[in-house]
């Protein structure tokens, strides 16, 4: 495929042969960092990440990707009240000022759509790092590493989707790469209110994607990959909205073992009570080898966009 200028959207994302050639660069820059023996491709360059939403993940591998491979960081954590948005500048005008001082943005916003305005705007690659409750293509990329490496293989798979399939954006990135791989049977487990909307419905009918859907967490037992989900307390319109679903599923101990030995968790962070720290010393939970492997894919997403 073309070589991609902005990131925005995980369908940009889904060729096959990019993603193995973006992986094996991300296993590579992993074992050159234990080695300390790490090249600096990105000396003189400089990233910019502009986050009108809280991050931690998302934000802190980006940097430390970037530098880990010789480039600088600008960085506007609270931008919504520490930047010119306070004042009402539009992302627009925003982007065309930082591009002068960046050579690559990651932004992060609450309103759907924004990482695309500002893509149209920027003369330096933009990449999506949360669009409200639209979607996270970075994080995609990491699940779908994060399967592959755990059980070695993207096909053929039985996955649970399990929480906020209304608001989960990471949900909403991942479906584009599994409606690509056959063999897929997905389990799409949350209450009615936090059903998976119906345009990525349509998307899974249109691929013939085997799903189904259940409110009951016991239909989890027979999946390879569990992926939980935060309800996202951010979306809702009311207190009332929320508290009536928060706690709606937990994975415990007990729920746990009732998967296949070989079966995963994935969750990406952060969570609230949906899965109980317990479960953090069980071999199938794979969340915080997850986030570890977001560093690597974006070391190599970041190379691949800026040399």
């Amino acid at each position: 495929m073309n070589k991609l200028r902005h990131v925005i959207s995980a369908q940009q994302l889904v060729d096959r042969e990019f993603l193995d050639e973006l992986f094996a660069c991300a296993a590579t820059l992993e074992q050159e960092d234990k080695l300390r023996v790490l090249e600096h491709p990105l000396r003189g360059r400089i990233l910019a990440t502009m986050f009108y939403e809280p991050s931690t993940r998302t934000r802190f591998s980006f940097e430390a990707a970037m530098q880990k491979l010789g480039g600088g960081v600008l960085t506007a954590e609270n931008a919504l009240d520490n930047s010119s948005a306070s004042k009402g500048e539009t992302i627009a005008d925003t982007v065309r000022v930082v591009s002068g001082y960046a050579d690559a943005i990651v932004l992060r916003h609450p309103q759907v759509g924004t990482a695309e305005i500002a893509a149209a705007a920027s003369p330096v690659p933009i990449i999506n790092a949360g669009d409200g409750a639209g979607e996270h293509p970075t994080q995609a990329l990491i699940d779908v590493y994060t399967i592959h490496r755990e059980l070695g293989r993207l096909e053929d798979l039985n996955i649970a989707l399990v929480g906020d399939l209304r608001n989960g954006r990471t949900i909403h990135s991942l479906l584009p790469f599994l409606c690509r791989a056959p063999g897929i049977s997905l389990t799409l487990i949350s209450p009615p209110q936090l059903r998976l909307p119906g345009k990525y419905i349509q998307m899974l009918q249109a691929a013939d994607t085997r799903f189904a859907e259940t409110t009951r967490l016991a239909r989890v037992q027979p999946a390879d990959v569990v992926y939980v989900t935060r309800v996202q307390r951010e979306r809702f319109d009311s207190e009332a909205e929320y508290e009536a679903v928060k706690d709606s599923y937990r994975i415990d101990l007990h729920v746990a073992d009732s998967l296949k030995p070989q079966s995963i968790i994935l969750h990406a962070l952060p969570r609230t009570t949906e899965i109980s720290p317990e479960v953090d010393q069980d071999a199938r939970a794979a969340y915080f080898r997850q986030a570890r492997n977001g560093l690597y894919v974006r070391m190599a997403l970041l190379r691949y966009l800026l040399t």
